[in-house]
């Protein structure tokens, strides 16, 4: 019998931990987000000195990592949530998840590397075409915001109830 409870003390700790992953990440992911892409990505040229070359250099770093620690996230969310027996059966959260996936995916292997290579474009003197690759990104931005808010809402409640 005492062999039985410390198990079940430890499947416990366990959940609990799991359950604390699951609310943490995505207010944490979101935190990222807002700090980097809607306050670092504009404020980085109010700053004298800095150039529209030494802004777009900076910014190109900071959202190649900024792009990692979301992965990190992703993945991270993904094995938490699929752990728990309820998210297989929570249709809103597995739509929300795959969203962010996608919203992820594009940003990671199509915008991103388009942005880039404008950037390297304007920095080695040859500017590129009008294109709104710029806008589609902060649109996901703001959709991804928007998701990470329902999802950090959804796995609050349905992890108190």
């Amino acid at each position: 019998m005492r062999n039985y409870r410390v198990k079940s003390s430890k499947i416990h700790t366990k959940m609990a931990l799991n359950n604390k992953v699951i609310i943490t990440t995505p207010i944490l992911w979101l935190g990222f987000v807002l700090s980097i892409s809607f306050m670092e990505a504009w404020l980085k040229f109010q700053v004298e000195g800095v150039t529209l070359i030494i802004g777009m250099s900076i910014g190109k770093l900071i959202f190649f990592a900024l792009n990692k620690v979301e992965i990190f996230f992703m993945v991270i969310l993904s094995i938490s949530l699929f752990k728990k027996h309820w998210t297989l059966r929570k249709k809103n959260l597995v739509n929300l998840l795959i969203c962010l996936m996608i919203i992820l995916l594009i940003q990671t292997f199509y915008l991103l590397p388009a942005l880039n290579q404008r950037v390297d474009m304007i920095t080695n003197g040859n500017p590129p075409a009008a294109s709104y690759v710029h806008f589609y990104y902060l649109f996901l931005e703001v959709l991804k915001v928007i998701v990470l808010i329902f999802f950090s809402q959804l796995t609050f409640t349905k992890s108190n109830g």
